[in-house]
């Protein structure tokens, strides 16, 4: 669709009318006549006035129908404003560290949760006086107000909204892993404080005979929550920082004659995957490496703590060199030595533990591809751990604002 039209705004200025009386530039129009558009009667003005219109400028103006289908693909949906009233930083490792947690009720244990939001539209409302505070936010454009427009089904308020300004529909689960998902929003958010509450985690077995839904939904739903809260805000670590690393994969001895795998001992990577984590002032992280070299430890050291601070380390050859830019101190277990005077490295091994008898105990195994998230459960139980209950649920719902579809999971 193509429209002609003249560029007159940037002749309001270059022209000068003042020479000119009123009645002289005000064209006598039969009443028929008024119906002609503004550029029309400018154009009739500067030619009584003997001066020459400028050229026409032919704008193109976007199909509306081309714009609404790809606009949505385009934007990130996403909260891409934050609610006025944040003051909460409680934990750095939380994506979103300054939502204020006890915006919604806090729960202090499930039987209350459960009393409290039984219904869908109890946990649509927890919901977004969580991610809105009263305040809905569209996921589209960012418009934050009041008085969006609320759509009624039959007369019924289901919490869909329209966007005063990009006039696009919207909900509080636009954006979530709870959009357009056939599970009811009771199941999702016992799943949820189950999943952030259980200290060695919940299995998909038991979420199956819990929730009542299959041990596939179980494991999506599950795979969904651990690639929502894993950190993915840039930090640096300062201060005392431990170091270690550990191989995860089952022993030999354990396996079936079949199934036995030859020189497995130790650090072999015929059948164990690394894992390198770092702890500070009770936060740790943890990222699955390829193997546990100099090169491969120190990068992701250097990426994460800040240059001069202290790093407490084992004898491991892969931490030699970090004197030269850290304050490096060595435990050497192999000689029996498990502390140096205030340094040790005891905080992340004894996270290595929490997430060692998690895999034996409740998941029993892990495969390489998905070792990461299970990684990352582990990590993000371990950083709430102050939080009460009801907060540690509260902030996973809030950090649950990132979308997995079943293909990429598997992909």
């Amino acid at each position: 669709m193509t429209s002609i039209k003249y560029d007159f705004t940037s002749c309001y200025d270059a022209y000068n009318f003042s020479q000119f009386d009123y009645e002289q530039v005000t064209p006598e129009y039969e009443p028929n006549e008024f119906n002609e558009t503004v550029d029309d009667i400018l154009k009739t003005l500067l030619i009584q006035c003997d001066i020459e219109p400028p050229q026409p400028k032919f704008v193109r103006f976007p199909d509306p129908i081309k714009l609404l289908t790809t606009c949505k693909n385009k934007v990130r949906k996403t909260l891409p404003v934050t609610p006025k009233s944040i003051n909460f930083n409680k934990t750095k490792m939380a994506k979103h560290p300054d939502i204020e947690l006890n915006t919604a009720q806090v729960f202090k244990s499930v039987f209350d949760m459960m009393g409290t939001l039984n219904s869908e539209k109890a946990c649509r409302e927890h919901l977004e006086q969580l991610r809105w505070n009263g305040e809905p936010i569209c996921p589209h454009c960012g418009s934050q107000r009041e008085n969006h427009y609320r759509i009624k089904t039959r007369g019924e308020d289901k919490g869909r909204y329209k966007c005063k300004d990009c006039r696009l529909p919207f909900s509080v689960t636009v954006g979530t892993i709870f959009e357009k998902s056939t599970i009811s929003l009771q199941k999702w958010f016992m799943a949820v404080h189950l999943f952030t509450t259980d200290k060695k985690g919940v299995s998909s077995h038991q979420l199956k005979r819990t929730i009542g839904v299959t041990q596939k939904t179980a494991w999506f739903m599950l795979s969904r929550l651990r690639n929502s809260i894993h950190n993915r805000v840039d930090f640096e670590f300062d201060g005392i920082t431990q170091v270690d690393e550990t191989y995860v994969g089952g022993k030999n001895k354990n396996r079936s004659k079949g199934k036995k795998i030859d020189n497995t001992q130790g650090r072999s990577l015929k059948s164990k995957t690394p894992v390198f984590g770092m702890l500070n002032n009770g936060l740790v992280y943890t990222q699955v490496v390829k193997n546990t070299r100099g090169k491969t430890l120190k990068t992701i050291i250097r990426s994460k703590v800040k240059q001069g601070s202290i790093i407490v380390s084992d004898g491991w050859a892969g931490y030699r060199g970090l004197e030269y830019e850290y304050s490096h101190k060595i435990i050497k277990h192999n000689l029996g030595v498990f502390k140096n005077g205030s340094f040790h490295t005891n905080g992340i091994e004894g996270f290595w533990s929490l997430l060692k008898r998690g895999i034996i105990g409740i998941y029993h195994y892990t495969s390489d591809k998905h070792l990461h998230r299970y990684c990352d459960e582990f990590a993000y139980r371990y950083n709430i751990r102050t939080l009460s209950t009801g907060e540690q649920f509260n902030l996973t719902l809030i950090n649950s604002d990132e979308r997995l579809s079943y293909k990429e999971l598997i992909a």
